[in-house]
């Protein structure tokens, strides 16, 4: 009997393996004929090497508001000098085929390996986001092709780098790419960078400067040596020092020397006819980003910015001149923006004294760094509170409150600026006298995460992690820029409406066809009561009289003027915000360097004096209109109004020093009144009254009541 095989028979398999390699084997086939078919088609539809295509550029020109005053010229003609192979140094050699092409030499115009790559990432992303190109493919597109990211461009590309290299040896090729690419500020070639960003020739680069440059020619605009990306720079042009190193080009000795350069400090001003240098680099950021260098340098726009010419002056003038007054609170630089809260267009933007000031590290727009805002995020934490239904006459108690342990482990135990405390306030006075115990008790009543809702809604884009912030968020525990903060103010002066801060007006091109208008963008970002109330209470000089004086700065007779001052923890930071209802100011003072200020450096004492310098000179040319008044709001919430529990009593201030004085003195000088209203009766927290109609945390009351208790033995025993 024969017996059965357990197995198929060996040639089934082997049939089976046969066709599916054929099979792969056509599928190979199809693919490497569909290439070779596209690669001869546009090998053959390609342009020639030696058929350049000459384009007449033309200049773009950056204009203030009023379409007058030339800011900054994009030039269409290139600022170039060639230079002979001889000219040009090893140093950037080396340091231009460690930044963008360290196979350079073993290539035949592409990187196969590299195109692969980025192939695969640009498949899956069906967009071109990596481009791998060599040297001689941006060379083949500097001369022939545009910068558009599509398959199509990279093709050709392709096609025109493996023409070129079989035209030209490699040092050729290298020689035009260093003599043809962009570098920034108008500079082509590397003659024309070594001379505007080091004042020398290209044949005396030092490889530190060489590597510095080399990073340029990817983008220029983002990463000029005098924008506020100079640390993102400096740190590639460290890395490419060390590919040189690791490639072989340079030796240890060598590569540690330019390590140990300041680069910063080698780089010399900008020798250019450029006005409002900070706003200026703020716009190209953005149309650089919305339109590429390209069509900026060669497109002949004409850009009509929001800047309001006179108004920069002026920011320009008073910061320059603030010097020695900063100096004797420590500071060593300040910054101002301007903003028409009915449009939101940047009017003024002035990022530091002086934009070519290496000292003060002036090419810095500090109106665009994150700093923490102190005091002057308390309208806000109030903003919010009164969208929970909390009014300016809830009442809190100013006391010694122990809050609890912080994110640190530490019990949070703030305290006021003027080392007191002041027993039962209003939310008015609260704001307006900026107490920090009332403040944190507000956050707490408004939540953090709604507060920063809120903030974001107002056009804050820098609190972005929730777990971050504690109560300490109400004295300016987080992060925030300038520009935001005043452009979230504007919104308190455009009766709750934001529109969010714009540089640019209109652009035109060549011809003069407009091709982007400004168009309002009104986003209702809070209801008009809101924003009424805190206009109400920070324009109120009675209520901020207490602590301020009856004289302070951020008051002008005869004007409605709302404005709000902060402070940092070790007076790192001051600022003041304010604004009227046609026109919003915001002023920083410190060090760029986080340095602290001198003891007390508070924000009406170093910021103060030049926001009210800018505004009191510009407050004429702003239509003279008043805040709308806001309806009060007297709900069912216990401690709305304390009027049953509360007495008037008289206070006396002397005109002249803003000091409160006794009502015998008061009779023998000139003096000011106001009157208090001062608590009489009620012993308990507001968090005690809402405990009746909502969970309350008990340890949190337990704090909040224990406060009131100490305060008013205190108190006793002073009697």
């Amino acid at each position: 009997m024969t017996r059965k095989a357990k197995n198929p028979p060996r040639n089934k398999y082997a049939r089976l393996a046969l066709q599916t390699a054929l099979g792969i084997f056509d599928v190979l086939v199809s693919i490497f004929l569909a290439f070779l078919l596209t690669f001869i088609y546009f090998y053959t539809n390609t342009s020639e090497v030696t058929e350049k295509k000459f384009e007449m550029n033309e200049t773009s020109i950056i204009y203030d508001r009023s379409g007058k005053h030339v800011l900054y010229k994009i030039f269409g003609e290139e600022n170039r000098k060639v230079l002979s192979h001889d000219e040009i140094p090893d140093t950037i050699r080396w340091a231009t085929i460690a930044a963008e092409d360290d196979n350079f030499y073993h290539h035949f115009g592409i990187d196969i390996k590299s195109s692969l790559r980025a192939a695969r990432e640009n498949l899956k992303a069906e967009n071109i986001e990596q481009g791998a190109s060599t040297i001689t493919q941006q060379l083949a597109r500097n001369v022939f092709l545009t910068r558009e990211k599509t398959f199509k461009r990279k093709i050709k590309e392709a096609v025109l780098a493996i023409k070129i290299e079989r035209i030209y040896s490699k040092d050729e090729i290298l020689d035009m790419y260093l003599n043809k690419v962009p570098y920034g500020a108008n500079a082509y070639g590397i003659q024309a960078a070594a001379q505007t960003y080091f004042k020398k020739d290209a044949k005396d680069l030092t490889l530190d400067e060489a590597s510095l440059l080399a990073i340029l020619p990817n983008a220029p605009s983002l990463y000029l040596p005098y924008g506020e990306n100079i640390g993102e720079l400096v740190k590639k042009q460290r890395k490419i020092i060390e590919r040189t190193r690791e490639l072989g080009l340079v030796s240890g000795e060598t590569a540690e020397k330019a390590l140990n350069e300041n680069i910063e400090e080698k780089i010399q001003p900008l020798n250019r006819d450029i006005k409002a240098p900070h706003f200026v680099m703020y716009v190209l950021e953005k149309m650089e980003s919305e339109y590429g260098r390209d069509f900026l340098e060669k497109g002949g726009l004409r850009i009509i910015t929001s800047l309001d010419w006179e108004k920069q002056m002026l920011a320009e003038e008073i910061l320059k001149n603030s010097k020695d007054h900063l100096n004797r609170y420590g500071a060593t630089n300040a910054s101002l923006v301007a903003i028409d809260p009915k449009t939101g267009q940047i009017l003024a933007m002035a990022g530091s004294l002086d934009y070519f000031d290496k000292s003060i590290d002036g090419q810095v727009n500090v109106s665009l760094r994150e700093r923490q805002p102190g005091s002057s995020f308390k309208p806000i934490v109030y903003a919010k509170a009164f969208e929970k239904g909390f009014q300016p006459e809830t009442l809190l108690f100013d006391a010694r409150t122990n809050f609890g342990p912080d994110g640190s482990g530490k019990d949070y135990i703030p305290r006021n600026y003027d080392g007191k405390f002041h027993g039962r306030v209003s939310m008015r006075q609260a704001l307006a006298m900026s107490l920090n115990i009332p403040a944190v008790q507000t956050l707490y009543l408004a939540g953090i995460p709604e507060t920063i809702e809120l903030a974001k809604r107002l056009g804050v884009t820098t609190l972005n992690d929730d777990r971050n912030y504690g109560l300490a968020l109400a004295l300016g525990g987080g992060a925030m820029k300038l520009l935001e903060e005043t452009s979230a103010f504007s919104v308190f002066a455009n009766d709750g409406i934001r529109n969010p801060a714009t540089p640019i007006i209109k652009i035109t091109n060549s011809s003069g066809k407009e091709i982007q208008t400004f168009t309002k963008e009104e986003i209702r970002a809070i209801d008009p009561e809101i924003a009424r109330k805190i206009n109400s209470i920070l324009s109120d000089n009675a209520a901020r009289t207490p602590i301020f004086g009856p004289n302070n700065l951020l008051h002008l007779d005869g004007y409605a003027l709302a404005a709000k001052t902060g402070t940092t923890q070790d007076y790192r930071d001051a600022w003041t915000v304010g604004y009227t209802p046609s026109i919003a100011v915001g002023v920083w003072a410190g060090n760029n360097d986080n340095r602290p200020m001198k003891m007390g450096a508070d924000g009406s004492y170093v910021a103060a004096p030049i926001w009210n310098k800018f505004i009191s000179q510009i407050i004429t040319d702003v239509p003279k209109e008043n805040f709308i008044g806001y309806v009060p709001e007297i709900k069912n919430i216990p401690m709305i109004s304390g009027d049953s529990r509360l007495k008037k009593k008289t206070v006396y201030y002397n005109i002249k020093t803003g000091k409160k004085i006794s009502a015998e003195k008061a009779e023998k000088t000139d003096s000011d009144k106001i009157e208090e209203k001062v608590e009489i009766e009620d012993n308990h927290s507001l968090l005690y009254y809402l405990s009746e109609t909502m969970h309350v945390d008990p340890e949190m009351l337990k704090r909040w009541e224990d406060a009131i208790r100490q305060y008013s033995e205190e108190e006793e025993n002073k009697d």
